[in-house]
């Protein structure tokens, strides 16, 4: 089948798909990724297709409205200006995914656009699923990620999970509305379409392993957890990260992914006064953070690393707890220390509490160079962390996330 995968967003929300759709390939399917150009890189070498859409979300992220999420400190707060942020990028993607998906078979659509990439699908007559990243559906059981994952009570959540849904609903109204009057489709709105799509129990399959979010029990029939997808990422270390890591024990890694924060500079001498009060060599990754640590013989800055083959030599992961770098910490097996900033970085900085992997969480409002520190002498002094960061990575180089995908393409064909 031609195969087009739809995402957007940041790094995180592009990557697993790269390893994904290298897996479909192999599995005979012609495959296709759309998205940020910025994103195109990520695509080498996999095997898969790329097609660029418009958006530059790291320019977004460091606009004036970007910055502004930092002034929010509730997670509903944050997803009403971000909401207002994605309706005008989600309008200027839409001729670009309907020109991927007018040479395609079925379109796959990641949580970010699910909306939008049902409704193109319905339009060109073509099936569709899902596939997302993170627990979107409401659910009885926890918080909604996307508003910091913090329980409110069994009514309090599944409440919280429908808002946010009504929330996404509204991201994409204007771009449905410009798939009926620029492309001549007949569509609902995409409230109604959602409705009628659950009523039908479109399929979505999730990138995360059951170990580490259990399916929730009252979750509607076709919404399954297939397993982690891992992103197709070949690059050696760097030279200097390799000379670094050989001139004396293991580092702790530093890195917050694609999420911006309002001091870098201060940020990153709490970061560096943590880590010489804890006796620890580190690894900081610039990012969209741009963090830095200057003239350190202990402490040296980074760039853009892969994950996969540095991870796994370091005293411990420092990071974000966005899921894609969450997934890189347990694939690892060593302890994390989670830094939520901002939507489901909390919710998935409670699950490795939960599961041990990690001590505590140290949200970025009350990162401290004593807060950080004492994560890192629990992190790194304590054997428990390891020993079940290590346990749980074991289960995970079990698991198959690519073939429940497959089955389902194949469910797919007339």
């Amino acid at each position: 089948m031609r195969v087009v995968i739809m995402t957007a967003g940041s790094r995180g929300d592009v990557a697993p798909y790269t390893g994904l759709g290298a897996g479909l390939a192999r599995g005979g399917h012609e495959v296709t990724l759309a998205t940020h150009g910025l994103f195109e890189p990520l695509a080498a070498g996999s095997g898969v297709r790329f097609h660029p859409t418009p958006v530059d979300p790291h320019a977004v992220s460091h606009s004036d409205r970007g910055r502004e999420l930092h002034t929010s400190t509730t997670g509903l707060g944050k997803l009403l200006r971000v909401v207002s942020m994605a309706r005008s990028a989600a309008e200027e993607m839409t001729d670009a995914l309907v020109q991927a998906a007018r040479g395609a078979d079925v379109v796959l659509a990641a949580g970010a656009v699910a909306p939008l990439g049902r409704a193109i699908a319905e339009g060109l007559r073509l099936p569709s699923l899902g596939l997302f990243l993170q627990p979107q559906h409401p659910t009885r059981e926890f918080g909604a990620p996307m508003l910091g994952g913090r329980s409110l009570g069994s009514v309090g959540n599944h409440l919280g999970g429908r808002a946010v849904t009504s929330a996404v609903d509204r991201v994409f109204t204007q771009a449905v509305h410009r798939l009926r009057t620029r492309h001549g489709m007949a569509l609902r709105g995409p409230s109604a379409g959602r409705r009628a799509h659950e009523r039908a129990h479109w399929p979505v399959l999730h990138g995360f392993s059951e170990r580490v979010v259990p399916r929730p029990k009252d979750w509607r029939p076709g919404l399954e957890v297939a397993g982690y997808w891992w992103p197709h990422d070949t690059r050696a270390l760097p030279g200097a990260v390799e000379e670094f890591l050989a001139a004396g024990p293991p580092p702790v890694f530093v890195g917050l992914g694609s999420a911006t924060v309002p001091d870098a500079e201060h940020l990153s001498a709490e970061i560096v006064g943590a880590l010489r009060a804890a006796g620890l060599r580190g690894i900081i990754q610039q990012g969209w953070a741009r963090l830095a640590a200057r003239g350190d013989d202990d402490v040296i800055t980074v760039g853009d690393v892969p994950h996969a083959p540095l991870f796994p030599r370091t005293a411990a992961v420092v990071h974000h707890a966005g899921a894609g770098t969450t997934a890189a910490g347990l694939r690892a097996g060593v302890p994390t220390i989670p830094v939520p900033v901002q939507f489901d970085g909390g919710f998935w900085a409670a699950r490795l509490v939960a599961l041990g992997t990690a001590p505590c969480a140290v949200p970025l409002r009350h990162l401290t160079a004593g807060s950080l520190a004492s994560a890192l002498r629990r992190a790194t002094g304590d054997p428990h962390h390891r020993l079940r960061a290590q346990e749980l990575a074991r289960g995970l180089a079990e698991e198959d996330g690519v073939a429940p995908v497959l089955a389902a393409l194949d469910r797919l064909t007339p």
